[in-house]
């Protein structure tokens, strides 16, 4: 599907990432296909606010016909009971729009399968109507490029992993790995740095909120961190600096 606006016709549901925050981050492609949309899906607060909505204001600007919006309302918690039940009120929503033969575009920080709310909307659709992915850049790229650091080299190893896993898995990411992304760690904060200090990774790691977004706070020094918890959209980028000080001399 190279000419996204030629092909999005109905009955087609599609996952547009957004990107990490900055509108002029969008693809050009993710752009054409929110213009083209019958409906514009996406998850909003308790407040009714959408930070996805917001991301893909510039293309929502200029819609190619009358849009509906369809606003998903979740709350952030742990709790997969009421995620479950969000996300089961919503496909049946969606379905509603597929059957009148509906291009359905559901908006997502980042990238639709990358942590995305996506992938749960896919599953429970089970292949009933066709489907389209559209990537987005993912916050821990967008990172990167702000902190201006190769997140790998040559032979070194990667690995992505979230702040809610346990601590024996996270140690052992930061030990076998030269390069970790934790996500999600605004709430872990503080038990992450315990980690960090304890597998000798603290001095490796950059701490960054709201990535590209008008709050966005970048910390390379984690002994400017409050040991507190922070908000659901920071992460940790953790690269060995004595491989990049090699790689120079």
């Amino acid at each position: 599907m190279n000419d996204l606006a030629s092909t999005v016709q109905g009955g087609l549901f599609i996952g547009v990432g957004v990107g990490p925050g900055d509108p002029e981050l969008l693809t050009l492609k993710a752009y054409r296909a929110i213009q083209h949309a019958d409906v514009i899906c996406y998850l909003e607060n308790e407040s009714g606010q959408s930070q996805a909505l917001d991301i893909a204001v510039e293309a929502l600007k200029s819609p190619i016909k009358k849009q509906l919006h369809l606003g998903v309302r979740f709350a952030m918690s742990r709790e997969r009971i009421a995620a479950n039940l969000a996300y089961d009120k919503a496909i049946g929503q969606i379905q509603e729009q597929l059957k009148q033969g509906k291009a359905v575009a559901f908006l997502c920080e980042g990238d639709p399968l990358f942590f995305g709310s996506f992938t749960y909307l896919l599953e429970r659709l089970d292949n009933q109507y066709a489907s389209h992915v559209i990537p987005g850049i993912p916050a821990f790229v967008a990172a990167t490029a702000e902190l201006q650091i190769p997140l790998t080299v040559l032979k070194q190893s990667f690995a992505v992993i979230t702040g809610r896993h346990s601590d024996e898995k996270i140690k052992t990411a930061l030990l076998e790995h030269d390069a970790v992304v934790i996500m999600k760690a605004g709430i872990e904060r503080p038990r992450l740095l315990a980690l960090l200090k304890e597998t000798k990774r603290f001095d490796d790691a950059n701490y960054l909120e709201y990535i590209s977004r008008d709050n966005q706070q970048v910390i390379t020094d984690l002994n400017q961190l409050a040991d507190q918890a922070g908000p659901y959209f920071s992460l940790f980028v953790i690269t060995r600096k004595e491989a990049r000080q090699e790689e120079k001399a």
